[in-house]
């Protein structure tokens, strides 16, 4: 109800200035352009519900009103600045306000308090009587205090109201703006419901103004000529692969500007999405029509009694990919698809996706792991491709044991995965690569070798990948783990304890600091100490067992 209510706000208020006394007074509307404004009711957008109501309520505002239009929120997402006088005030000025209500957008917030402000300064509120009507179904976001404002201008005016019209408000709520009105003479009108809405709608339009000064009669005024229906939309726009031809199942986005000099550089109206449809003010619009990497645009002409439903030909096509790992298998979430069409690229994909590209040759990649298969299509203006591309790979499950059946390494594990033939010079090409334990590889098929560091271990193993198949990597470590604790030292350097042909121990590993915890494969070594004072280096030789912890205290 909220939105109905904000919606016929307008013309609530508009048809009140009788009822309130606002004849031959200077006037500013203030319209709440928040973004709640996009929702629908009975599946209309209650923007164009407001639209409406005040084109037709501004039809019966004498000439001689001097009436100004100001908006907030209409420009700028989140923003407590974004407040603008649309329209001054001037008599005469209902074409103006319908035509900025028109081409208005909803999107802000609701810095209600600033913008009377504003509207009370517009009309020297201290020189001149001054009128300010304040349509809001919302509270004060940025901080102002209106009540405060309210006080504020009825002292300082000569002879300044402001009357609020809140909808959708609890009680509480509404007490919250009230005060506005109240404080400087004004009204509040509150309606929560659809009928109270209707009800007081009916109320101002019926109330009978106030009588007039005795006069000469005037001479009957000619009738007005009769004014054409105008229908709820004026332009229904589709879009379609080709003329005469399918739409496109993915999303078609809709922009509308107005037909001027600058062509869609110009002023941008409205837009939409798929099964959307508009109403604009009557004239010449470009509507412009965008799919995945088509686009079309069209010149229109619109009335306010006419539904125009305006096709959109994108000379396009339609591709639908899946990409699976082997045939049979399960979308792969993980596989990258990349569309080089004219013009572009798309790379954003994963596992599948529907997507309109322009006529010509299209190039479909998925990568997958180490895997890739890719396609070049030749596609016509309304063609619907739908298709499987098998990447054609395997897995890989990787993991470290210290021995074997043993316990598995969880920390510090980095593999590394080469191809199984060796170059000339003896190096393997390596393929990929991962962390951890339990780590998954998407491989062509084929010979490989898989390489696993832990810490100061390091371990082979080969393996084969089969299409479609999981293959499991287990490689053995034959390795235990070493824990040092030496008060007092600065850091450990760890050697092969057999020497070689010069007398020189090989170092296996290092660390700073007074502990030490490292993983070491099975045999004897030493444990060199390094201390910060002036206390000796120590050696302490020491045996490593496979599958076994071995703590070590140097003092």
């Amino acid at each position: 109800m909220a939105g109905l209510a904000r919606s016929v706000a307008a013309a609530i208020l508009l048809l009140s200035m009788t009822t309130f006394g606002y004849a031959a007074n200077k006037v500013i509307i203030i319209l709440d352009a928040s973004g709640s404004m996009w929702a629908q009711i009975d599946g209309k957008p209650k923007l164009e519900i407001a639209r409406e109501s005040l084109r037709t309520v501004l039809q019966s505002v004498p000439a001689d009103d001097e009436i100004g239009f100001m908006a907030y929120g209409h420009r700028t997402k989140g923003s407590c600045d974004d407040i603008e006088l649309i329209v001054p005030p001037q008599a005469g000025s209902a074409s103006a306000i319908s035509a900025a209500a028109d081409s208005m957008k909803f999107l802000g917030k609701t810095p209600l308090t600033a913008a009377v402000k504003q509207a009370a300064e517009a009309l020297k509120y201290t020189e001149d009587k001054a009128t300010v009507v304040l349509i809001t179904d919302g509270l004060e976001t940025c901080g102002g205090d209106p009540c405060a404002l309210g006080k504020e201008l009825k002292q300082s005016g000569v002879d300044f109201t402001a009357d609020v019209v809140g909808f959708g408000l609890t009680a509480d709520e509404g007490k919250q703006i009230a005060c506005l009105a109240e404080n400087t003479g004004g009204k509040y009108i509150q309606a929560s419901d659809e009928k109270a809405l209707q009800e007081a709608l009916v109320e101002t339009v019926a109330a009978p103004a106030p009588a007039p000064a005795p006069a000469p009669e005037p001479a009957p005024a000619p009738a007005p000529a009769p004014k054409a229906a105008e229908v709820d939309y004026n332009l229904i726009p589709q879009a379609f692969l080709k003329e005469g031809g399918e739409a496109p199942k993915s999303d078609v986005y809709f922009e509308i500007f107005k037909d001027d000099v600058k062509g869609t550089g110009g002023e941008h109206v409205d837009y939409g999405y798929n099964t959307v449809k508009f109403h604009l003010a009557a004239g010449n619009y470009i509507v412009v029509a965008t799919s995945g990497a088509a686009r079309a645009e069209q010149k229109v002409s619109l009335t306010a009694d006419k539904a125009t439903e305006q096709a959109l030909n994108l000379n396009a096509a339609e591709i639908s990919i899946h990409a699976r790992p082997a045939p049979g298998a399960d979308i792969d979430r993980a596989a990258q698809i990349s569309i080089a069409y004219p013009g572009g690229t798309s790379d954003a994909n994963y596992g599948e996706v529907k997507f309109v590209v322009p006529t010509g040759k299209t190039k479909v990649t998925v990568h997958l792991g180490a895997g890739e298969a890719s396609e070049t299509m030749q596609l016509a203006a309304g063609q619907v491709v739908d298709k499987d591309m098998i990447v054609g790979v395997g897995k890989a499950k990787a993991n470290a044991f210290y021995t074997q059946g043993g316990e598995k390494a969880g920390t510090d594990v980095a593999w590394k995965v080469y191809k199984a033939a060796k170059k000339l010079d003896g190096s393997r090409d390596q393929v990929t690569y991962a962390y951890g334990p339990d780590s998954q590889f998407d491989l062509p098929p084929g010979d490989y070798v898989m390489g696993v560091d832990v810490q100061a271990v390091s371990a082979e193993q080969p393996f084969s990948v089969t299409v479609g198949q999981m293959t499991d990597v287990n490689v053995t470590l034959n390795a235990g783990v070493l824990a040092v604790d030496a008060p007092g030292a600065d850091g450990f350097k760890i050697y092969e304890a057999k020497k070689n042909i010069q007398g020189e121990r090989k170092q296996v590993t290092y660390a700073y600091g007074e502990k030490m915890q490292t993983t070491l494969a099975a045999g004897d070594y030493v444990l060199v100490t390094n201390f910060t004072t002036d206390k000796a280096d120590k050696e302490t030789p020491f045996t490593m067992k496979a599958g076994e912890r071995n703590e070590l205290a140097v003092q």
